[in-house]
Formats: structure tokens, C-alpha cells, sequence
């Protein structure tokens, strides 16, 4: 079986971390967003501000539909956010919009890491939606007992690995992104020590999540790795 009591032994513990991570998310921004900035800066000022300041003055700023849609356009050099965060001067719009903010900074000064995802995502795009199909294939010819099963199933896993490695690139650039959020919020007097506690709370549960996916794409790369029998389990 493609999902059976084996996988869901070794992604439990992702998944347990993913609903706690949920709940720290929706809770933090939950809080942060009935606090509004004392200085009232909305989401898309507090953003100009901190890359007027930080030398990348210019860049593109646009709402977009949705709730939790924010991101930073590389390609475009565009910052996009949410209309609930655009537009709201609450903390928690606040501390997202200077988060996507901070990939901009990244991108500005060529942060390594930042440039070796953006090398990694075509790739990584290909390989995510190609080794499901191989991996299900693997599987099912070796339960079926054909001699290529594990050959096939070996093949998803590599192309699987791709994905993982981006996963564990993207770790380190959302938190250094949120980093970036805090130190240059607290020096530009966007918000003050204590608002920035909030801010942290709701930058801290959303790196929660990336925790979250990535330890579930390791497990998950865990588990075909049994299943292939390069980790002692089945040797089909």
C-alpha cells in the first residue's frame, strides 16, 4: 500500500508538529491582529519604510487576494501582500509584511542561500511533481513482485530528495527573513520593544510551519528509503 500504518509511523511526527504549529499561527495572528501599531504604519508603510531605510528604496508593492498569499516576487522584484495585511496597521500585518520585507533585503544583497533556492525552485518544482507518479509506480510493481519495482521506486526517491534539499534551504531563509523583520522594525522605530514581543510570537509560530513541512518532507524521504530497503526495511 502506498499509504499504510509503516508511513504514518514515521510521519507522525510531523504531523503532530504541523497541528501544533497551526494552532500557535492562528492564535498568534489571531492576538496580533487586534493590536494595532502604535505608530500606524499598515503593512505595506511599515515595508516601504524599513527597505527605504535598509537602501532598496523603489520597490514594487501591490496587494493581492487572499489571506496568507504574501510573498516577495524575485523575479519582478515585487512585494506582494495580502489585502489583510496591506492595508491593516495591526501588529500581526505589521510583522508579516517586514517578513516578505526581508526577502527583498536577502535579494538585494545576494544572501547565498537565497540565491541557491532560487536556483532550486524549477528544479525542485519538477522533481516534487514527477516523484510522486514514480514512487507510486516503484511501489506498485513491487508488491507485484517485478524485478524493476525497486529500481523504479529508488528513482522517485532521488527525485523526492530534490525537494527535501529545497526544504532545507528555504529553513534558514525564512528564519533569517524574520531576523531581518525584527532588528530592522525595533531600529526604525516601527514598532517598539515591547510591540515587537507580538511581532515575534506570530513570526515565531509561522517559522513553526516551515519546521513543520520540512521535518515532514525528512520523515517522508525516511520512509521510502524503508520501503526501498536501504534503511533495513523491506527489500522487495
Amino acid at each position: 500500500m502506498f499509504f499504510n500504518f509503516t508511513y504514518l509511523l514515521f510521519a507522525l511526527p510531523g504531523m503532530l508538529l504541523a497541528a501544533w504549529a497551526q494552532y500557535k499561527v492562528t492564535s498568534a495572528y489571531r492576538r496580533a491582529s487586534q493590536i494595532p501599531c502604535q505608530q500606524g504604519f499598515t503593512g505595506a508603510e511599515a515595508a516601504n519604510h524599513m527597505l527605504n531605510a535598509y537602501g532598496v528604496p523603489g520597490l514594487g508593492i501591490e496587494p493581492i487576494a487572499g489571506e496568507m498569499t504574501d510573498h516577495y516576487d524575485p523575479q519582478s522584484k515585487t512585494l506582494r501582500l495580502s489585502e489583510g495585511v496591506y492595508g491593516s496597521n495591526s501588529l500581526a500585518a505589521v510583522g508579516i509584511a517586514a517578513h516578505e520585507a526581508g526577502h527583498a533585503l536577502q535579494d538585494a544583497q545576494r544572501y547565498p542561500l537565497l540565491v541557491t533556492r532560487g536556483a532550486l525552485v524549477p528544479v525542485a518544482n519538477i522533481a516534487g511533481n514527477l516523484s510522486w507518479f514514480i514512487i507510486l509506480a516503484g511501489m506498485v510493481l513491487l508488491a507485484a513482485g517485478a524485478i524493476l519495482g525497486k529500481a523504479v521506486l529508488l528513482a522517485g526517491v532521488g527525485l523526492f530528495s530534490v525537494t527535501v534539499l529545497f526544504q532545507l534551504v528555504n529553513l534558514p531563509v525564512e528564519f533569517d527573513a524574520s531576523r531581518r523583520a525584527r532588528v530592522a522594525l525595533v531600529e526604525q522605530g516601527i514598532v517598539s520593544p515591547a510591540e515587537d514581543q507580538e511581532v515575534k510570537k506570530v513570526l515565531d509560530a509561522a517559522a513553526l510551519t516551515y519546521l513543520a513541512g520540512t521535518l515532514t518532507g525528512i520523515l517522508t524521504l525516511l520512509y521510502y528509503l524503508y520501503e526501498s530497503g536501504l534503511l533495513g526495511g523491506r527489500d522487495e
